[in-house]
């Protein structure tokens, strides 16, 4: 059986990315909540196009088919940003 030193030491590296984060990386709806600690519903419902309708502003996605949502990491930033400073378009 495995001590609590060993299993500690073994955990931060499965918290690393399998892959290398980049700018133009393609996140899903369950990737995007989890970097931004949110539940997948309140994705889903922040990148509603009907949400505009209302004067809200949309999260940037990809629809790839029409269940299918997929974000760019440097859309989902800018978009962040500008909601930081009062200027979402």
């Amino acid at each position: 059986m495995p001590s609590a030193q060993s299993k500690a030491s073994v955990a931060p590296a499965a918290l690393a990315p399998a892959v290398p984060v980049t700018p133009s990386e393609i996140l899903t709806v369950e990737d995007l909540a989890a970097w931004l600690k949110v539940s997948p519903r309140q994705i889903y419902e922040l990148s509603r196009s009907r949400s505009l309708a209302r004067g809200r502003h949309p999260l940037p996605s990809i629809k790839i088919h029409k269940k299918m949502l997929r974000f760019r990491r440097s859309d989902v930033e800018q978009w962040l940003n500008n909601c930081a400073t009062g200027r979402v378009q």
